[in-house]
């Protein structure tokens, strides 16, 4: 190249990259910052899944609990009907109340599934939930790494590549807010 040439070629280049590199450079930015915050709502929607798991855990354990303990009033009621007694009032009122226990046990066993179950599907909605917000950071990622490209190489085509990932990023990060 001839010191003409290249004076023309810098000028070119200056010229063109005064309004379209502030602008490039504004996009990936709000684009980063699109980045952090759909990071931080994933994040913490791991966490919640991983908290209402927990739960759900602790809730089908007090399920557990309760059927060994109905099985074992069973058991000691079965017991206490076969062994032979001296006071078969005493027994009775025993048995009795035994039996009104086991179906109070019997109730909660309904009520403590359908809090363990409810609780479970809370679990999976919340992961449904962070599988869009990591699909969506992933895609925003890209959008910056595209749209930085443009800077280097001057081609609008990764810019509006890198644009157009942004925005399904960010439609698919917040389509988690829609998850039910």
């Amino acid at each position: 190249m001839e010191a003409t040439e290249i004076h023309e070629f810098t000028q070119e280049m200056h010229e063109a990259s005064k309004g379209d590199t502030r602008y490039i450079s504004l996009i990936i930015s709000i684009l980063a910052v699109l980045v952090a915050m759909v990071t931080v709502l994933g994040h913490r929607t791991h966490t919640e899944a991983v908290l209402l798991q927990s739960r759900a855990a602790d809730q089908w354990n007090e399920y557990q609990a309760k059927k060994i303990r109905q099985g074992q009033i069973s058991m000691t009621s079965d017991l206490l009907s076969l062994q032979p007694s001296s006071n078969s009032i005493a027994v009775q009122q025993k048995l009795n109340s035994y039996k009104a226990h086991m179906e109070k046990l019997a109730d909660d066993l309904i009520e403590e599934q359908r809090k363990a179950e409810e609780l479970e599907h809370e679990v999976s909605r919340a992961e449904r939930r962070a599988s869009r917000y990591d699909l969506g950071e992933a895609l925003l990622q890209i959008a910056v790494v595209l749209s930085s490209i443009t800077l280097l190489t001057k081609q609008r085509i990764y810019f509006m590549l890198g644009l157009g990932l942004g925005i399904a990023g960010l439609l698919l990060a917040a389509s988690a807010l829609l998850v039910h």
